[in-house]
C-alpha cells in the first residue's frame, strides 16, 4: 500500500518471490493428492474434530480461555462452566462455522453478515463497518494505526474487487485478503477472527477440503510468527512476508490432513490410492512403503498380497527380489 496525506492508494499487494512460487506449486501438487477419491472429503468424525480445533484455536489467539474439551462440549449442545463472554464467543463461532458454505466469498454484504453472526452480543453494532479511528497498541506504543474510518468502505470495496477480478490464483488471493483486511481493520472488534474465517471461506472456492482444514491450529501454534509477519508487512507496505507465512501454514496443514487420512484407509483403498498416485507400472515394496510411511513392512506385504489376489498387481520374484507390475487401473 502507498500512503498519502488524504488517502491510501493500493498499488501492488505483494511481490512474486521464488518462495511464494515454490510454496504455491507444492500446495497445488498436494491438492492433487487430496483430490483423490479417498482424501478429498475427510471422514465425519475427523471433519467434526477439525472444525472444533479451528474454532478453539482461532478464539484462543484472541484470548478466549475455553479448552478444546469445553468447546467440544458446547459443540455437542451441552453446558459448560466458564466466563459468559468466552462461552458466547464459542457459541457464535460454532454457528458461523456451521454455515461456511452459505457465505459468498466475493461479496462484502456476505462478509458483513458473517461478522454480525460471529460478534452478535459481543459488540454494539455487529456486521457494520467502523465509524471511528482505531489503533493496535502494545504496552504504551502504537503497533498499528488503521486507515481512517471514512476510507474503510472504499478500501474494502477495492479489496473485494481484487478478490473477484484479480489475476493471482485464489490461494494467494486468500492470503493477501487476510493481510489487507487486518491492515484496514474494518471493525472495532473481531478483525482477527474474521481474517482467519474469511480466508477459509475463500479457500473453499479453490477446493472443498479447506472447509475442514484447521489452518487456525497452525496459526495458533506459530502465533509469534503470525504477528511478526503482519508487522513486517506493515513496515514494508506490502503483504509479501505475510503471504509467504500463510502459504507455509496452508502447506503444513494439508500435509497433516493427508497423513491423517492415509492412516484411515483400508488395504484395498491404499492399493488403489497407490496406483492413482505412483504413476509407474513397475515397483517394489520399498516404493509402496515410501507412499505410506506410517504403515509397517508387514502391513505393506499384506496389502501387496491382497493387491495380487484382487488382480491389481502381477508379482515376479520372491522375498527381497520381488517386483510388482500394475495390471488394473483405478476408475
Amino acid at each position: 500500500m502507498i500512503l498519502s496525506n488524504d488517502s491510501i492508494v493500493i498499488n501492488k499487494y505483494f511481490e512474486g518471490t521464488s518462495k511464494i512460487i515454490n510454496l504455491s506449486t507444492e500446495i497445488g501438487k498436494l491438492l492433487g493428492v487430496v483430490d483423490s477419491t479417498y482424501l478429498r472429503k475427510p471422514e465425519a468424525a475427523l471433519r467434526k474434530e477439525n472444525r472444533i480445533k479451528s474454532i478453539q484455536s482461532s478464539l484462543e489467539i484472541e484470548g478466549n480461555t475455553l479448552s478444546i474439551d469445553q468447546v467440544t462440549t458446547l459443540f455437542n449442545n451441552k453446558r459448560v462452566l466458564g466466563p459468559a463472554k468466552d462461552i458466547l464467543e464459542v457459541q457464535n463461532a460454532i454457528n458461523v462455522y456451521s454455515q461456511l458454505d452459505c457465505f459468498d466469498a466475493f461479496k462484502l454484504d456476505s462478509y458483513l453478515s458473517a461478522h454480525k453472526l460471529l460478534m452478535n452480543g459481543l459488540v454494539g453494532k455487529p456486521g457494520q463497518l467502523r465509524t471511528k479511528g482505531v489503533g493496535i497498541f502494545k504496552v504504551d506504543e502504537v503497533a498499528h494505526m488503521a486507515p481512517p474510518a471514512w476510507n474503510v468502505q472504499h478500501l474494502m470495496s477495492l479489496l473485494f474487487d481484487y478478490l473477484k477480478n484479480g489475476d493471482d490464483n485464489l490461494i494467494i488471493k486468500s492470503c493477501v485478503f487476510h493481510y489487507e483486511m487486518e491492515f484496514i481493520h474494518p471493525f472495532m472488534d473481531g478483525n482477527g477472527r474474521m481474517g482467519r474465517l474469511w480466508q477459509t471461506v475463500i479457500l473453499m472456492n479453490e477446493n472443498p477440503v479447506f472447509e475442514f482444514l484447521p489452518i487456525e491450529v497452525e496459526v495458533r501454534n506459530t502465533q509469534q510468527d503470525y504477528y511478526k509477519s503482519l508487522s513486517i508487512s506493515d513496515k514494508q507496505g506490502i503483504s509479501t512476508v505475510f503471504v509467504e507465512y500463510m502459504l507455509e501454514i496452508i502447506l503444513k496443514s494439508l500435509k497433516q490432513l493427508v497423513t491423517e487420512q492415509r492412516s484411515q484407509l483400508s488395504d484395498i483403498e491404499r492399493v488403489e490410492y497407490f496406483i492413482e498416485n505412483f504413476k509407474q507400472e513397475n515397483f517394489v515394496r520399498k516404493d509402496y512403503l515410501n507412499m505410506f510411511k506410517d504403515i509397517s513392512s508387514a502391513t505393506a506385504s499384506r496389502d501387496l498380497r491382497k493387491g495380487v489376489e484382487e488382480g491389481f498387481f502381477a508379482k515376479k520374484g520372491d522375498k527381497s527380489k520381488t517386483n510388482y507390475l500394475v495390471k488394473k487401473s483405478v476408475n
